[in-house]
């Protein structure tokens, strides 16, 4: 999944040690945290993918303690800073980061039974292909019953509702016009085609959505 991306795509700053910083995720941390405690399950296994600079996963252990979550990314700079963020937190439900690139098929098979996947700021990034192989992935991974939470900027019913979205969707499909926002009409497709049932999208702030699908038990 490595592109030329514009430089507002995926801002990370470096920080002592191996530890990166995301202002992005430094603001959203604390409304995605009230998200996944309302829908996330209070115990059980998380897979956490594209987990970047590692701030996500520390909020998401400590809002959530009942739950060992698995950090993923396929970038080995930001592998170690969420290493180095889980180290300096001191929680006990973090597991070492592991290399996933979740848009490859065959993954899902092999981390079955989770109870909880996690996606945040990924899919504007790449195609309606790799978006359609992490959702089958996706489904494939989780047990009965288990939630995928997905969070980003998306377009609604074909349309794009501010201005900051459609400047921002023109800059990514300038660098690489197979990217760019994904449509709510087609995740919800592409989720039922997986065998997972999406709940009316929620509304976030900054105009993102947040996507609750879970799989039938």
């Amino acid at each position: 999944m490595s592109r030329a991306l514009p430089p507002t795509a995926s801002v990370a700053e470096a920080r002592e040690g191996a530890k990166l910083h995301a202002p992005a995720a430094a603001r959203n941390a604390e409304t995605i945290c009230g998200m996944l405690t309302a829908v996330a399950p209070a115990r059980g296994k998380a897979l956490e993918i594209a987990s970047g600079t590692g701030q996500h996963v520390v909020a998401f252990a400590a809002a959530l303690p009942g739950i060992t979550w698995q950090p993923t990314d396929i970038d080995p700079d930001r592998l170690r800073s969420i290493d180095a963020h889980a180290a300096d937190a001191g929680l006990s439900n973090i597991n070492p980061a592991m290399h996933l690139d979740a848009a490859v098929p065959g993954w899902g098979a092999s981390r079955g039974g989770l109870d909880l996947i996690v996606l945040v700021n990924l899919l504007h990034l790449i195609g309606s292909d790799e978006t359609r192989n992490v959702i089958t992935e996706a489904a494939a991974a989780l047990a009965p019953g288990g939630t995928l939470f997905l969070y980003g900027p998306f377009a609604r019913d074909g349309a794009l509702t501010s201005d900051g979205d459609r400047r921002f969707d023109a800059q990514l499909r300038a660098a690489d016009p197979a990217i760019g926002y994904k449509d709510t009409a087609d995740m919800n497709r592409w989720l039922t085609e997986a065998g997972i049932a999406a709940e009316p999208p929620h509304e976030m702030p900054a105009n993102n959505l947040a996507i609750v699908a879970r799989r039938r038990a």
